[in-house]
């Protein structure tokens, strides 16, 4: 019987070629990857395993732990594409690791949170709403990996999400447990269900639906001169954040929905200007040929 090596030294059986030696195989098969690719899809797969963490926390009663879980998976989220594109280690890989992870943290950790929480009381309908939800975060994923590849898409659009970014939809839609967990103390009574059914409902139809959000996305560079007061901000909010987190994400909330009436007045400014200029330059080619008509 021929041993491996041997059977790996035949042609190739389709191409007639011999094969390359086998240790020079193993050392393209082995190849090192730099740091700067690692780095970043390491940060992801911590994300990750928040997420599922938060599912366990969850399915244990340890709500306040599971809803820490997630936010701190939405913030990994927003660093691991700065780190890697801070590194030059974007990759397709790393894209799509990422749009998977994204799915698990902020589709069905927070699904799964809200239904081990208040939705069961409801039964069938809260087991629907928890599923729809995680059924918009997907669409949503689907979308914005299918625009990122849209040439013809205007420069503008880089100031827009199209539908609720699937963190922020995470983070919005666990608003009742932050009620229930803050000073408010909302009770977690059956009369409380059926409103947190309709609003996890709510938070689903701004993600799969078109309604633009801001991104902020160009945010990260600091003017000189405001460099100490958003230092000093910073460390406040972080300690306010700390001392109180369910209240400040209550007031983040509110403020971020409370911007999409703003961010649509915006988003609809862009395009009329883009129509105006479409406009015009379809009336300079008109009046040329009048011009050369007479």
């Amino acid at each position: 019987m021929d041993s491996g090596d041997d059977q790996d030294a035949r042609p190739d059986m389709l191409t007639g070629r011999e094969p390359p030696p086998v240790r020079a195989r193993r050392l393209r098969r082995f190849r090192r990857i730099p740091m700067r690719f690692v780095l970043p899809n390491l940060v992801t797969l911590i994300a990750l395993c928040l997420g599922l963490s938060s599912i366990r926390f969850a399915a244990e009663g340890r709500f306040e732990t599971a809803t820490l879980a997630i936010l701190v998976a939405a913030v990994l989220d927003g660093l691991d594409g700065r780190i890697a594109r801070a590194l030059e280690g974007t990759s397709r890989f790393g894209a799509e690791l990422d749009s998977l992870a994204d799915f698990v943290d902020f589709g069905v950790a927070p699904a799964l949170l809200l239904y081990f929480w208040s939705l069961h009381n409801m039964t069938s309908i809260g087991w629907v709403a928890a599923m729809i939800f995680a059924i918009a975060c997907a669409l949503r994923l689907a979308r914005f990996n299918v625009m990122i590849d849209d040439p013809n898409k205007p420069v503008w659009m880089s100031n827009f999400f199209v539908g609720m970014p699937a963190p922020a939809g995470a983070i919005v839609v666990l608003l009742p447990m932050y009620l229930h967990l803050s000073f408010v103390e909302m009770p977690n009574s059956p009369a409380h269900v059926p409103y947190a059914t309709a609003y996890v409902l709510l938070v689903a139809m701004l993600m799969a639906s078109r309604i633009p959000h801001f991104s902020g996305k160009k945010i990260g560079r600091v003017p000189r001169e405001w460099f100490i007061p958003v230092l000093f901000g910073t460390a406040v909010f972080l300690l306010i954040l700390w001392q109180f987190p369910m209240e400040v994400l209550i007031a983040l909330v509110v403020i971020y929905l409370g911007m999409l009436p703003l961010s649509m007045r915006r988003y609809a400014a862009y395009v009329r200007a883009d129509q105006t200029a479409a406009e015009a330059a379809a009336l300079v080619p008109a009046a040329g040929e009048t011009t050369t008509g007479s």
